[in-house]
């Protein structure tokens, strides 16, 4: 498309928020793509984005529609915040619609600490915290896992922490699917993906991922809050990390596989980081199955490190874990493909759910959200950037007919990193932070620059479109106290 058209101008509006990419916006498209902005998110939306939607519109056996939400920006393959169905039979899979940081999620803890009793302990807690979990590029985890009990976290994810005594079992019925997806294959695992697998369990990592302490600043709807443990001045702490090296080992082998494949079976690809094979193929098998173990392994990763967060806080406090309140709230996936039953033209069928940067936000009354919380809908976490509010959503009434059970995942990037190292100094910003009262602890303070505020769009903003859209309405906004980057 023409660089010089506003983005606007090559959309359909079809309704509030709501914005349709024509099939004749380029060639090949086999549906049409749907993009969840308002009118002022939209202003921000590159037009390589728009195209990658269309690309992936593009991919054979796709159902419904090519949608992004309103955290999108460009990535690798399917943009970031794409979300995309494909056929159990007759589509394909895709690692570009995963990412490589497979199964990058969060949890959310709560407790029964004031802000009042945390606020004079928290550059201890957030001194001890970090100290307590592994952070940065490289860090390795406090635990030695070997091969075999490599593979049992590849097959079982937070299963496997919890068995062996880090966590509770209830931990596993507020966690998206148990924790664990089934049908893990570690036999297509590369030596080199075990290798950056097995010293970094229970380990933070970099970038965006975090650990943060917050406190509940305002309840938009009392009875799901009451339902998920909030209430207002209530501190809580959120987890985010994934799949670390073992994850983006796994997606770049796969990627070299799945080129080798489309062209094998004579899929014609848009762009070469859209390479997929049909979804039954050998190739389309081998990497779910992988795909499948990063994403357990991710999950016992975030398991992990809540058990020694839990440690942390009750040793502070010098309480029980019990007598605090340490609950876990929800955990959810952002990168990751699943095997789901959506209705389509009116019929049920199985479809792959490509969900990359973007969170599963399935309704009340689904089948797979816990009974504690099947009344009001699945927990749905959107972290904000660092120094912003996140935000508690419960699953909408629409979302499985507008997006496929599916919402935004976060803030959503405006700026590069390298552009945001340029533009930011880590210390001015961990100053203004603190200025604010929000303690902040990193391994190094370029992580900060690449991570401020300015960085990410409005998290109110792009919340506010699920919102009003009924894919995830808003429980609870979180305000931040410290957070500890890696």
């Amino acid at each position: 498309m023409e660089s010089g058209n506003k983005i606007t101008d090559l959309l359909t509006k079809i309704d509030d928020n709501i914005w349709e990419i024509p099939e004749d916006y380029s060639p090949g498209m086999n549906v049409p793509g749907r993009i969840y902005l308002s009118d002022k998110l939209i202003r921000d939306l590159e037009l390589e984005t728009l195209d990658q939607v269309a690309n992936v519109a593009k991919l054979p056996g796709i159902q419904k529609f090519s949608m992004a939400m309103p955290d999108a920006h460009l990535g690798y393959g399917f943009p970031i915040g794409g979300v995309a169905a494909f056929d159990e039979e007759e589509g394909v899979i895709s690692p570009g619609g995963v990412g490589f940081d497979i199964n990058c999620g969060v949890r959310l803890l709560r407790s029964n600490l004031t802000v009042e009793e945390v606020r004079p302990k928290m550059k201890e807690l957030t001194e001890r915290m970090f100290e307590a979990v592994p952070s940065g590029v490289g860090s390795k985890s406090r635990l030695r896992v070997t091969d075999s009990e490599l593979d049992d976290i590849y097959l079982h994810g937070s299963k496997w922490a919890v068995e062996n005594g880090y966590g509770e079992k209830t931990d596993l019925e507020h966690c998206e699917g148990g924790g664990c997806i089934e049908g893990g294959d570690v036999g297509h695992i590369s030596i080199k993906a075990r290798k950056r697998g097995r010293p970094q369990a229970g380990t933070l990592g970099s970038g965006n991922h975090f650990l943060e302490v917050q406190y509940v600043d305002k309840i938009y709807d009392q009875e799901a809050a009451d339902t998920f443990g909030l209430e207002e001045g209530q501190v809580s702490f959120m987890i985010h990390c994934g799949s670390r090296g073992t994850g983006h080992q796994i997606c770049t082998d796969n990627i070299k596989t799945m080129s080798q494949a489309s062209k094998k079976y004579g899929i014609q690809l848009p762009d070469k980081q859209l390479a997929c094979a049909p979804a039954q193929s050998e190739e389309a098998q081998n990497y779910f199955g992988s795909m499948i173990c990063a994403a357990n392994y991710a999950w016992n990763n975030r398991q992990m490190i809540t058990h020694w967060t839990r440690d942390v806080i009750a040793d502070t406090f010098r309480s029980d874990i019990d007598e605090l309140g340490l609950e876990l709230v929800y955990d959810v996936a952002h990168n990751v493909a699943k095997l789901e039953e959506h209705e389509v033209d009116g019929k049920k069928k199985n479809v792959y759910v490509h969900r990359k940067g973007a969170t599963r936000a399935f309704p009340r009354g689904h089948k797979e959200v816990p009974l504690k919380y099947r009344d009001v809908g699945q927990p749905v976490l959107i972290p904000g950037s660092m120094g912003t509010a996140s935000y508690v959503l419960h699953g909408g009434d629409r979302s499985m007919d507008i997006s496929f059970g599916s919402a935004c995942h976060g803030a959503g990037r405006v700026m590069s990193r390298s552009h945001a190292k340029k533009e930011f100094q880590g210390e001015d910003i961990k100053m203004q932070l603190e200025k604010r009262g929000i303690t902040v602890r990193s391994a190094h303070p370029a992580v900060i620059a690449e991570e401020a505020p300015g960085v990410y769009k409005s998290s109110s903003e792009v919340v506010n479109v699920v919102h009003e859209l009924d894919i995830a309405r808003k429980v609870a906004k979180m305000m931040p106290m410290g957070v500890i980057k890696g």
